[in-house]
């Protein structure tokens, strides 16, 4: 086990991070997007408070805070690969694009479910504690 002393060190947040950059790339690079901005401001802010909500239950320093948080992420990884497939039936990506974000998302869930897991079962009860890295 290693220390976490930074939300940034956390791999579920590092992995929700590229997950984040991917999807936004995919946006910027298909103006067809741009035909459905409500749906894209709503994939773009899902992708996004996959990690935001790891940091900021990090941040707030306690187990339960915590795993509320890491709950709340975990919810918005299934919520994504739910729009990623709308995505997908309005043709604005393809399946090979389907396949590997939603298999990012899902590892992402089960880091996170790891993680929550983790916190559960640990005597630890502030966040300087040890984390599976």
């Amino acid at each position: 086990m290693a220390t976490i002393k930074e939300f940034e060190n956390i791999s579920a947040w590092e992995k929700s991070r590229e997950l984040s950059k991917e999807i936004y790339s995919i946006i910027n690079k298909n103006k067809e997007f741009n035909s459905n901005k409500a749906f894209t401001w709503h994939i773009m802010k899902t992708a996004g408070s996959i990690m935001d909500n790891i940091a900021e239950g990090y941040e707030l320093g306690g187990n339960k805070e915590f795993i509320q948080f890491l709950a709340i992420a975990k919810g918005s990884s299934a919520e994504i690969r739910s729009q990623l497939y709308r995505a997908f039936d309005l043709q604005l990506i393809s399946a090979s694009e389907l396949s590997e974000l939603n298999i990012s998302a899902t590892e992402i869930s089960k880091m996170i479910h790891g993680l929550i897991k983790y916190l559960k079962s640990s005597d630890k009860k502030g966040y300087k504690f040890k984390l599976i890295k």
